[in-house]
Formats: structure tokens, sequence, C-alpha cells
């Protein structure tokens, strides 16, 4: 509903929203996504794949860094107000590897009885940003131990190598 509604305030309705994300998606690169709704729940032609969500997510954490903060809390509550009163709502992260992984940043989970159990994970350590996309694992469990042993991987095998900053290499022209 949340998706639906931003979308109808940005656009004027989800299907002009949607039309701006297809716009988005291409002009990111991601030549292997076409959006048919706003919410990304299933829908006939509704597709991405590891590649483009990893384009996405990598476009995001770098746009919004500050959004980890809100990412890698665990658990929180909000306080519902109506007319009857007041109730507090618990709420805890899906992303279980926001307590059980080092340098976890974010970013989303995701199940449709479609998809299966999906996840965008993005962690730092050392200066490096990895990403990890898993899609279509058989349970939960799985698809955190995977986008750990992808993280894991890449923590291990590669390093950041930084170059001459852009003012020494200006200085020379």
């Amino acid at each position: 509903d949340a998706a639906v509604a931003m979308g109808e305030y940005i656009s004027g309705s989800e299907e002009g929203f949607v039309d701006l994300m297809n716009k988005r998606a291409q002009e990111l690169g991601m030549k292997n996504t076409l959006f048919k709704n706003a919410c990304g729940l299933h829908a006939d032609g509704h597709v991405s794949t590891a590649y483009d969500i990893a384009i996405l997510s990598r476009e995001f954490i770098t746009k919004f860094p500050e959004a980890s903060k809100t990412l890698t809390i665990w658990m929180d509550s909000i306080t519902h107000r109506t007319r009857r009163g007041e109730s507090e709502f618990g709420l805890t992260n899906t992303n279980k590897l926001i307590k059980a992984y080092t340098g976890i940043t974010g970013l989303k989970t995701g199940y449709t009885p479609q998809a299966k159990h999906c996840l965008s994970a993005t962690a730092n350590r050392n200066d490096m940003d990895l990403i990890a996309v898993v899609l279509a694992s058989p349970d939960s469990k799985v698809r955190f131990k995977e986008a750990a042993q992808l993280l894991n991987y890449g923590f291990a095998n590669y390093t950041v190598k930084k170059g001459h900053d852009k003012e020494s290499i200006l200085g020379q022209v």
C-alpha cells in the first residue's frame, strides 16, 4: 500500500511511477529488469536478475549511506495512534545477518511463493563495500548462509587498492 501511495504521489498513478522505475532501471544499466508494479510482488512479466539487483543495491547504498543506520536496527517499536487510543507495535528486522555478520550494512530481504526467499546483503570491512545477492533460496536460513559465504569469499580474496589522489594527478598536468 505504501509503495502504491508513494507512486501515486510522485507520478499521479502507480502505472506512471512504474514507467519511471523502468526508465531509471535502464539508466542504471539494469538490462534484464522489467517492473510491472511499485511493490515488487509477483506479476506476469515482472522480472529481474541478481546482477541487476546488485546494481540497484549499489546505487542505493552509494546515494544514501546514512540509510544503513536504519537498515541495521534489529528491533524497534512504533506507537500506533487512533481515535481509540494508543498501542505499541513491535518490529523485528527480517535480515538475520544484522545480528550474525560482522560489518553488515543492510539491505533487503524478500519472499514471494514464486521468487522464494531472496536477499540483497551489503557489508563493509576494511573500507571495502560488498554486495551479495541470493535469489530463489528454498528457505530463509539458506539465503542468509549463502549470502554470508559470498561476502566471506569477497572479503577473503579481494582488497581495495588506492591510487593517487585527484589533486596529485591534476597537479602534474
